[in-house]
């Protein structure tokens, strides 16, 4: 499992959150996505990422933060990939 900085456990911390937050930027998902997988920006502006052994293609929000649904959608990659936030206390 590939080290996290600080500002990519904080994004995913933020995916993991519940209730669900509605503050989670593009930009930092992104720079999250392109640390623990591939992502490859298609002509049309999709992206097609792949954590793991799911890939998954996501537009660009409208707005700077991303939606519910691409929210559950990532969390189900990071878990399938063993990626989830350390508890308050283990971040060892």
């Amino acid at each position: 499992m590939a080290d996290l900085n600080n500002h990519h456990s904080d994004t995913l911390t933020a995916i993991f959150q519940h209730p669900t937050s509605h503050n989670v930027r593009w930009h930092d998902t992104l720079s999250l996505l392109e640390a623990v997988g591939t992502v490859e920006e298609k002509h049309d502006g999709k992206f097609r990422v792949t954590i793991g052994q799911e890939t998954e293609v996501f537009s660009r929000p409208h707005d700077k933060d991303i939606d519910e649904q691409m929210i559950i959608d990532l969390r189900r990659m990071f878990k399938h990939a063993g990626f989830e936030p350390a508890a308050p206390g283990k971040e060892d």
